[in-house]
C-alpha cells in the first residue's frame, strides 16, 4: 500500500504476428522503466500480437504462443521490478477477447476485456472478438485502476461504470490509428470522461505503421481537473515516467513537461504519417528498398522525397522512362530532383516498346484512330519496367498516384498502378502541392533526407500532365483540382447528395460527371496497392462499395 506511484507510459511499435519480437520489446521497455524508477509500465492495445491482428487470432497456434509468452513474462515480474499493463488477445472459457492484463508479482494478477468492439471504418473487431462484460477496477499497490481498451473510452458508460465501482485512476490502452483531426477528437473525449467521473486519466497509444494504418502515439495524462499533466511526442517510440501522489482529492500526476505533438499542423502530421507508414511497411516486410518511376511531375517527386526521408537515399532507386511525348522540362526536372534527393537515378526510354506494340497490333487496329489505348500501352510499358527492376533486385515498387486521380479513374491498371505500396493513395492533389512546399521549407526530425529544397520549384508550379500525347494536361479532362477535390471530399468523406454539393456553388453537370467517374472506377481501386490512411474515408478498408452497382444518385 502506498500513496505514491511512478507510472511509465510506453509508446511501442509492435509488429503484427511477431509475438516473440514484441515480447522482447516489452522486456526492453520494462528494463528502461525500471532504471527510471517506475512501479508500473503501461503499453498500448494488443501489444503482444500487434494491432490489428485480424484473422491471425483464428489460429490456435498463434494464441498458444501468446499465452505461453505472456505467462513467462508474468513470472519475470516476480523480480521486484515494475509491473506491466499490456494488451493481448486472450482466451477464456471458449471465447476470445481483446484483453488488458496486469502482470505483477510473478503472475497475471488481473484481466479485463474490451467491452465496446468497433465495427466501423477500418475496424472489424466484432468479427473475431467476443464482447467483454462491463469492467471493474484492478487493484494495484494501493490504487484502483479503471482500465479501458481504446473504444471503451469513446463511449460514456464504461468510464462511469468504473467510477461507480471504485476506480481511482482511469487508464486507457489504445491502438488508435492516425487520421487528420483525430488528435483533437481523442483529447475532447478524454476530457469528457474526466469531467463525467472526476477521475484522472492516462492515455497510452501505439506508434508505427501496419499496412494502411499508422499509429501516431501522442500519449498523455489528464488530471481530475481536466488539466493536461503530461504529453508525449507524436510519431516516436518513447518511455515517459509520470509521478503520482494520493491526497485528499484522490490521485493526481505531478506536472510534467508538455511535448508539442505538432498535430495542429495538418501538413506536418500528414507528412510524418507518410514517412512512418512507408518506413515500417518496407522495414517490417524486409524489403531492401523501393523502386519508383520519376517522371518530372509533382506526384512522383513527392513520393521520392518521402521515400528518401523514410529509408535514406541509398535505399531509393528511381527510373525515368521517357516517351517521344516527354518534354525537355520533365527530363531536366526529374534529373534535378534526383540530384537534390541524392538517390540512384536511371533512364530507360520506352519509344522502342511503344513501336513494338504498335507493330504487333497494327493489323488488328487497322482503320482505327489512336486513343487512350495507345496511352495505356505507354503506362503499362513503364509498369513493366518498374516491375522488372523490382523482380531483379528485390526493391518494392512504390506507386505514385494520388487520391484525386484514383477517385476518378485517372490511372492505368497494370501501368502506373503497378506496385506494392502508395504513400499518396489517400492524399488529394491540392494537398500534394501543400506537402511539396512544406517539405522544401522543413525537414522532420526523423527524416533521413537532406535539409532545404528537395523538389525543384518548377515541378510544383508547372501544369500537371501525364504526357501521354502532345500538349496534354490533366485539366483537359478533369476540373481544376481545387474544384475537383472539394467535390470529391463531399462525395467520399461527406457522402453528400449531388444537390447538396451543387448548393455549395458547384456546377451541376460537373458534379454529375465527377460522380460518374468516381462510381465507375471502383473496379480499379479494388486492384490498387495498399497505402497510408490519412483521411476519415480512405479507399480500401474504410470505404467498401460494390463494383456492380445500379444506384446512380443523379438529379
Amino acid at each position: 500500500m502506498t500513496d505514491r506511484l511512478a507510472i511509465a507510459l510506453v509508446q511501442m511499435n509492435p509488429t503484427v504476428g511477431d509475438v516473440d519480437g514484441n515480447i522482447e520489446l516489452i522486456r526492453a521497455r520494462r528494463a528502461a522503466a525500471k532504471d527510471m524508477g517506475a512501479d508500473l509500465m503501461i503499453t498500448g492495445e494488443l501489444t503482444v500480437s500487434g494491432y490489428p491482428p485480424e484473422d491471425l487470432v483464428l489460429k490456435p497456434a498463434f494464441l498458444d504462443r501468446i499465452a505461453d509468452q505472456v505467462t513467462q513474462l508474468a513470472l519475470e515480474t516476480g523480480d521486484g521490478g515494475p509491473a506491466i499493463l499490456l494488451g493481448a488477445p486472450w482466451r477464456d472459457d471458449g471465447k476470445l477477447y481483446n484483453a488488458s492484463l496486469l502482470l505483477d508479482g510473478g503472475e497475471i494478477s488481473a484481466i479485463r476485456y474490451k467491452h465496446h468492439l468497433p465495427t466501423y471504418g477500418v475496424f472489424d473487431e466484432g468479427r473475431v472478438f467476443a464482447t467483454g462484460p462491463a469492467p471493474g477496477p484492478m487493484a494495484f499497490r494501493g490504487a484502483r485502476l479503471g482500465v479501458m481498451v481504446c473504444e471503451d473510452m469513446w463511449e460514456q458508460d464504461v468510464a462511469e461504470c468504473l467510477q461507480e465501482s471504485g476506480a481511482e485512476i482511469l487508464v486507457v490502452i489504445n491502438g488508435s490509428p492516425y487520421e487528420v483531426d483525430k488528435t483533437d477528437r481523442r483529447m475532447n473525449l478524454a476530457v469528457a470522461r474526466v469531467g463525467e467521473t472526476g477521475l484522472p486519466l492516462v492515455y497510452v497509444n501505439l506508434v508505427g505503421g501496419q499496412d494502411e494504418l499508422v499509429f501516431d502515439g501522442a500519449s498523455f495524462v489528464l488530471n481530475a481537473g481536466r488539466v493536461l499533466a503530461a504529453q508525449m511526442p507524436a510519431w516516436e517510440e518513447s518511455v515517459f515516467v509520470t509521478e503520482w501522489s494520493k491526497g485528499e482529492g484522490g490521485w493526481s500526476s505531478a506536472q510534467s513537461p508538455i511535448t508539442p505533438t505538432g498535430e495542429d499542423d495538418h501538413i506536418q502530421s500528414i507528412y510524418r504519417a507518410m514517412v512512418l507508414g512507408l518506413r515500417d511497411y518496407v522495414g517490417k516486410n524486409n524489403f531492401p528498398g523501393v523502386i519508383l518511376g520519376l517522371s518530372g511531375g509533382i506526384d512522383s517527386a513527392l513520393s521520392a522525397a518521402v521515400a528518401v526521408d523514410a529509408l535514406g537515399p541509398d535505399k531509393v532507386h528511381c527510373v525515368m522512362m521517357p516517351s517521344p511525348y516527354t518534354s525537355d522540362d520533365s527530363l531536366e526536372d526529374a534529373a534535378a530532383c534526383a540530384k537534390l534527393l541524392g538517390l540512384r537515378y536511371d533512364t530507360v526510354p520506352i519509344k522502342g516498346v511503344m513501336q513494338a506494340f504498335g507493330d504487333m497490333l497494327s493489323d488488328i487496329f487497322e482503320g482505327t484512330q489512336a486513343d487512350t489505348t495507345e496511352e495505356n500501352i505507354q503506362a503499362r510499358a513503364r509498369g513493366m519496367i518498374v516491375m522488372a527492376i523490382s523482380n531483379k533486385f528485390g526493391y518494392m515498387p512504390l506507386t505514385t498516384g494520388n487520391k484525386s486521380e484514383m477517385s476518378v479513374g485517372y490511372a492505368t491498371l497494370y501501368g502506373d498502378m503497378c506496385g506494392g505500396y502508395s504513400v499518396l493513395k489517400d492524399i488529394y492533389k491540392t494537398t500534394v502541392f501543400g506537402l511539396a512546399r512544406w517539405r522544401n521549407e522543413n525537414r522532420p526530425s526523423d527524416a533521413l533526407g537532406a535539409d532545404g529544397m528537395v523538389i525543384p520549384e518548377r515541378i510544383i508550379t508547372k501544369k500537371p500532365s501525364a504526357e501521354l500525347k502532345p500538349n496534354q494536361f490533366d485539366q483537359d479532362t478533369l476540373p481544376e483540382y481545387e474544384e475537383l477535390d472539394d467535390i470529391l471530399k463531399n462525395l467520399i468523406e461527406g457522402e453528400h447528395a449531388i444537390t447538396d454539393i451543387v448548393a455549395r456553388g458547384h456546377d451541376l453537370e460537373t458534379v454529375r460527371r465527377v460522380w460518374k467517374m468516381l462510381d465507375r472506377s471502383e473496379y480499379k481501386r479494388r486492384q490498387a496497392p495498399p497505402g497510408v490512411k490519412i483521411t476519415s474515408r480512405a479507399f480500401g478498408r474504410d470505404r467498401r462499395y460494390p463494383i456492380t452497382n445500379g444506384f446512380t444518385n443523379l438529379v
